[in-house]
């Protein structure tokens, strides 16, 4: 009896055994629900503290592509080392026509560097002068006159005289033609390029002029102011004809800004051209419809 007692001893511990190590093995494995479990895999859990974090997502800026972006310019780029320094401002160029451009004439007439009366138009004759103003003050050869170029030149030279700004003219008369001694004749000489404003002889004013070419003379003799336009433009040639007054059939005496920027470079289509905008206005208020023009050489 006693040998069977502890045979059935060792038999019932060993179905003890048999059944924790199932019920052991059942709890370890993975995927398991907590609640007995489906198989399926279970939601992620947090990291434990021994997990090392994830890092961190890129912080480049939209649209730049995931690229490294430009480095930031150095302050010696964007110092006063590295900033260009502004431009001068521009007070007179080619095309401008001013009291300002006639003093500036003046002036560099003065230095020797404008060979003719000043005329207050800015053309190529003046832009050549201005340049060399600057080429002897080295300055930069623009042609244009900036404030450091008008500082300069008012420093070299003094304020010009009403002479000096309004001269007579630059060639000298010559000796009135006898059609032009009596009554209000505008006396123009081929020969000296003037035209003087008489009246009973005296020369009230004067102007250089300039004629028409070989193809397109100005024709020569005595003629009346037919009619006058202050604001006139060419009907042929479609160009501005300011202060015109007419004498012969088209041809006039007119103001040329072609002339006060080219002078005797160029040749008009017939008419006299004045390049003195401001005399002339003076004398197209003067001139009477019929007073007497002459031409002559």
């Amino acid at each position: 009896m006693k040998r069977s007692s502890v045979l059935r001893r060792a038999v019932l511990h060993r179905a003890v055994l048999a059944v924790a190590a199932v019920t052991l093995a059942a709890g370890c494995v993975p995927g398991a629900a907590a609640s007995g479990g489906t198989g399926t895999t279970p939601p992620s859990t947090p990291a434990t503290a021994s997990t090392a974090p994830a890092p961190a997502p890129s912080r480049t800026a939209p649209g730049t592509d995931d690229k490294p972006s430009s480095p930031a310019p150095s302050s010696s780029a964007s110092g006063s080392g590295g900033t260009p320094a502004p431009a001068a401002r521009i007070l007179m160029d080619d095309g401008d026509e001013s009291a300002q451009v006639r003093e500036l004439q003046a002036r560099l007439r003065q230095l020797g560097h404008f060979d003719r009366a000043p005329t207050g138009f800015y053309g190529t004759m003046t832009g050549g002068a201005v340049k060399t103003f600057q080429k002897k003050r080295e300055l930069p050869r623009t042609g244009s006159v900036d404030e450091v170029t008008w500082k300069r030149l008012v420093a070299a030279t003094r304020e010009p005289t009403a002479d000096e700004l309004r001269p007579s003219t630059t060639h000298k008369l010559d000796t009135p033609d006898p059609r032009c001694t009596t009554g209000r004749v505008m006396c123009i000489s081929k020969e000296s390029r003037t035209l003087a404003w008489m009246i009973d002889g005296k020369v009230v004013s004067s102007f250089d002029v300039r004629f028409g070419s070989e193809n397109t003379p100005t024709r020569e003799g005595e003629f009346k102011v037919e009619w006058k336009a202050r604001d006139w433009t060419s009907t042929i040639y479609h160009t501005p004809m300011p202060y015109a007054m007419f004498f012969s059939r088209g041809q006039a005496v007119h103001y040329s800004s072609d002339f006060a920027a080219r002078g005797y470079n160029g040749a008009s289509h017939g008419c006299v051209n004045v390049r003195d905008k401001a005399k002339l206005a003076v004398l197209f208020d003067q001139v009477k419809v019929g007073d007497k023009v002459v031409v002559h050489w």
